[in-house]
C-alpha cells in the first residue's frame, strides 16, 4: 500500500472590508505572505501535492494561489463550514492515483478534522493543534490505507507547521 499524506490547511489571514460577506472576504497582506511561506515549506518538507480540495470562498482560493502549488484542484462549496465527517467523506472520493492531498479550508473544520483523524493525540504536534490552529497553519497526517478507508483515529499526525 502506498503511504498517503493528507495536508489540512487553514486559509491565510483575511481582511474585513466593509460591506463584504464572509464568503467573499479577501486575504489580508499578512495572509498573502504567510500562505506563500506555507507553500515554500510544503515544497521543502513534504512530497509533491498531487491533489487539492479547496473551499470556494475567496480567501481560500487566494490562499491556494499564494502557495503556488500546482496540482489538479477541485473547488467544493461544502468545505466551507464542513464538519469533520463531511470532510472525511470528501476524502473518501479521492482518486487512488493521488498520494498527497491538500485540503484548504476553514476553522473549525481543519482543526477538528485533524483531531478526529489523529491516532496520536498526546504527541507534540497534537498538543500544538489542541492549543491553536491559526491561519495558514498546516497539519500533516500520514496513513497506509486507500483514501476511501480513512476514518477517525486511523492517521498519524506527523507535523504541525505555522508559517511565520
Amino acid at each position: 500500500m502506498t503511504r498517503r499524506v493528507l495536508i489540512l490547511m487553514r486559509h491565510g489571514k483575511s481582511a474585513y472590508p466593509t460591506g463584504i460577506g464572509d464568503h467573499e472576504r479577501p486575504l489580508a497582506p499578512r495572509g498573502q505572505r504567510e500562505a506563500a511561506l506555507a507553500g515554500d515549506w510544503l515544497r521543502e518538507h513534504q512530497p509533491p501535492v498531487d491533489g487539492i480540495l479547496c473551499s470556494t470562498s475567496l480567501r481560500t482560493r487566494e490562499t491556494l494561489i499564494a502557495t503556488k502549488l500546482d496540482a489538479p484542484t477541485r473547488f467544493d462549496e461544502t468545505i466551507y463550514g464542513a464538519s469533520p465527517h463531511q470532510l472525511i467523506d470528501l476524502v473518501h472520493g479521492v482518486d487512488d492515483a493521488v498520494s498527497t492531498l491538500l485540503i484548504l479550508g476553514h476553522a473549525p473544520g481543519m482543526p477538528y478534522t485533524t483531531w478526529e483523524l489523529a491516532s496520536n493525540r498526546s504527541s507534540p504536534p497534537a498538543e500544538q493543534v489542541s492549543k491553536k490552529f491559526p491561519t495558514s497553519a498546516l497539519a500533516i497526517l500520514e496513513f497506509d490505507l486507500p483514501w476511501y478507508q480513512l476514518d477517525t483515529g486511523l492517521a498519524e499526525l506527523v507535523a504541525f507547521h505555522i508559517p511565520r
